[in-house]
């Protein structure tokens, strides 16, 4: 689904990787989905920034422990980028509401996600910088989901 807004709209869409979720010491069997973040309408003349909300959802059979990893998509863990063939939109992705917390596999300064439970939605908190002068349409990046137990 892609949004349409005068300027642009913007959505990261979260990929999941089938990662065999055979067994773990604990014979859990889990399997997991996501909801992108979905950021609207851009408005590159908004003197802030626009955030959005998205989740990873987590159900396992038994209480596990997991990590959960976002790839970089297109760009860095510093800077995403999202684009639309034309134009590129800068973004990130972050582990707490607070958005300080860059969320990725651990490395570039960023930071992995890890819960203990059976089963839940992880939110995945995003922002696009203001005032970035990109052409109108839709903006999209792919990000892939590692979960680890």
């Amino acid at each position: 689904m892609k949004l349409v807004s005068q300027r642009g709209a913007s959505r990261a869409l979260l990929a999941l990787i089938a990662l065999g979720w055979a067994s773990c010491s604990s014979s859990a069997i889990c399997s997991v989905s996501s909801q992108g973040v979905s950021f609207g309408n851009y408005d590159p003349f908004q003197p802030s920034s626009t955030d959005g909300v998205g989740d990873v959802s987590l159900n396992c059979d038994a209480v596990v422990n997991a990590t959960i990893s976002l790839s970089t998509g297109t760009g860095t863990y510093e800077t995403r980028i999202m684009d639309n063939g034309r134009s590129q939109l800068a973004y990130n992705l972050y582990a707490d509401s607070q958005r300080i917390q860059v969320w990725g596999d651990g490395s570039g300064g960023s930071n992995t996600v890890s819960r203990r439970r059976r089963s839940g939605d992880i939110p995945v908190y995003g922002t696009i910088p203001a005032l970035q002068n990109v052409t109108a349409g839709g903006y999209q990046d792919t990000i892939i989901i590692t979960v680890t137990f």
